[in-house]
């Protein structure tokens, strides 16, 4: 992401857990492939850059392949706000007649997205006039995205709800701002000592945006016990197992699917999941069954007959939370698993290996 942003002009700087970053001299509003085949957030540059510069190029993204993505929601936000859009050598080029700005709107998305609704969120904060935002995304972060909006001087209404209404302002300016924690990094580590068992304790997390995986969880037989900004888990015992459905906010989440799944497979009882985001997102299924897990899939949902032990293999990660779901089946795996095409897990993950070692599991890294 800061590769993408410096080369459009950015600077940035990078200390510790901080990052200041200075937009006045973004002047390149293209999104090459090279960088936005890598990760599908950089789509979010195209809204901003309309905005603010009357124009943008950005490759159609790429990222895990977990099922179609597509961006008709994003275009067609920004042609009801008076952007001509084009799609030509596989790119999204955008543009607005030069010394206009963009025109508020009444936007329905036809699907909920979030990328989607922050992208027009973001452009929505520069258009000409009072934009609407319906059936938007509710995920907490973009209720996170829309406080910082509100710290540069936007004006946003509606927040955390699927209405949003926007009043354009002439510019925006610079603020401070703490993003909130991650929640999925957070349900990952909770998955994993539900699986493997022990005692952790999470800090700087809000048990709030976990609430229906903290439930299921409960339901597995994990203790839970939590504060304002902390969560323990206790597990001593073999997890039951847990059917779910994932859905938008404030439903299961589909990036904690995978994890599940994990924790399903040495799990008492048999479970039955239901993915309904993603049609392409049991990937890990036959790499998890390679492990030893009884698992069949049969189109967008999988059947899990949790088993007393799984044995250590070569499995392959495929996308993000698949990776995730393999490094958790690794920790209860007899043996020895090997996880390869690791570098999804490191787009969403900082320095798991190291942070699950604190918690004493044994984990190396090799380079290929």
């Amino acid at each position: 992401m800061l590769a993408l942003l410096t080369q459009m002009g950015v600077r940035a700087e990078v200390s510790g857990q901080a990052m200041t970053l200075d937009g006045s001299c973004v002047d390149q509003p293209v999104a090459p492939y090279e960088l936005v085949k890598t990760m599908r957030a950089s789509i979010l540059v195209l809204g901003p850059l309309v905005a603010r510069l009357g124009e943008a190029r950005v490759s159609l993204p790429g990222g895990c392949t977990i099922g179609a993505r597509p961006v008709e929601q994003h275009i067609k936000g920004l042609q009801l706000m008076g952007a001509q859009v084009e799609l030509e050598h596989g790119y999204i080029n955008a543009r607005i007649k030069q010394g206009t700005r963009l025109k508020g709107s009444r936007i329905i998305f036809d699907m909920i997205t979030v990328t989607g609704t922050e992208n027009l969120l973001m452009a929505a904060t520069l258009a000409e006039g009072e934009t609407v935002l319906e059936n938007a995304a509710r995920e907490p972060e973009v209720a996170d995205l829309a406080h910082l909006l509100v710290a540069m001087g936007a004006k946003i209404d509606g927040i955390g709800t699927d209405q949003l209404t926007i009043q354009g302002v002439d510019r925006l300016h610079g603020a401070r701002h703490q993003v909130i924690p991650d929640r999925i990094e957070a349900g990952t580590f909770l998955c994993a000592v539900a699986a493997a068992g022990g005692d952790i304790m999470l800090r700087n997390i809000e048990p709030m945006l976990l609430d229906v995986v903290l439930n299921k969880l409960c339901e597995a037989g994990v203790r839970i016990e939590s504060g304002s900004n902390w969560i323990r888990a206790t597990m001593n015992q073999r997890p039951s197992a847990v059917s779910f459905r994932t859905s938008e906010y404030p439903a299961f989440p589909t990036d904690m699917q995978a994890q599940f799944m994990a924790l399903n497979c040495i799990a008492v009882g048999a479970a039955q999941i239901i993915e309904t985001i993603f049609e392409n997102r049991f990937m890990h299924v036959q790499e998890l069954n390679r492990l030893g897990a009884n698992i069949m899939a049969d189109g967008n949902t999988a059947f899990v007959t949790g088993v007393e032990h799984l044995s250590g293999a070569r499995v392959m990660a495929t996308d993000l939370r698949a990776s995730a779901s393999l490094a958790i089946a690794g920790l209860v795996a007899e043996g020895e698993t090997l996880i390869e095409r690791i570098y999804h897990l490191d787009r969403g993950y900082d320095q798991m290996e190291q942070k699950l070692s604190a918690l004493g599991a044994r984990e190396e890294t090799y380079d290929l």
